[in-house]
């Protein structure tokens, strides 16, 4: 005869018990949860760096203005003078930029105004929202 102890080493499959319907609701939100707050920081971080990109490109996009200047004794009308050349000017050696260079990382169009404010010409990026004001992304940035 077997020993009753064997007999209940194991137990029967009907005695498994598996996770609870709530455990599992619980593990889901976790999961959910977690995932909600690394989604935050990477999105956060493309931001971050279309702003960099941005402050970048102001400062890049004044230095092909100042180029034209020097090469044609002028400033630009308008932007897309750097890259087509104006019909009544003299000296230009461009391109100077390409059409994709005068929008920000964001699609909206790079303003320039000449004469500008504070000296020969403004440019500003009206950051991620394209209205003028705002925080963080949304600021504005102008070339000084």
């Amino acid at each position: 005869m077997r020993n009753r102890r064997s007999a209940t080493r194991f137990p029967s499959p009907a005695r498994q018990r598996g996770m609870s319907l709530i455990e599992i609701i619980i593990v889901i939100v976790l999961i959910g949860a977690v995932l909600a707050f690394v989604g935050t920081r990477v999105l956060g971080g493309k931001d971050r760096g279309d702003y960099n990109l941005a402050k970048a490109q102001v400062q890049t996009l004044a230095g092909k203005i100042e180029s034209f200047q020097m090469d044609t004794g002028r400033l630009p009308a308008s932007l897309e003078e750097l890259v087509t050349q104006p019909a009544d000017t003299a000296g230009w050696l461009g391109p100077y930029a390409k059409a994709t260079e005068l929008k920000d990382p964001w699609g909206h169009p790079v303003e320039y105004r000449a004469p500008g404010q504070s000296g020969p010409f403004d440019l500003v990026i009206l950051g991620k929202d394209g209205k003028p004001g705002g925080t963080s992304v949304d600021a504005d940035i102008k070339y000084e």
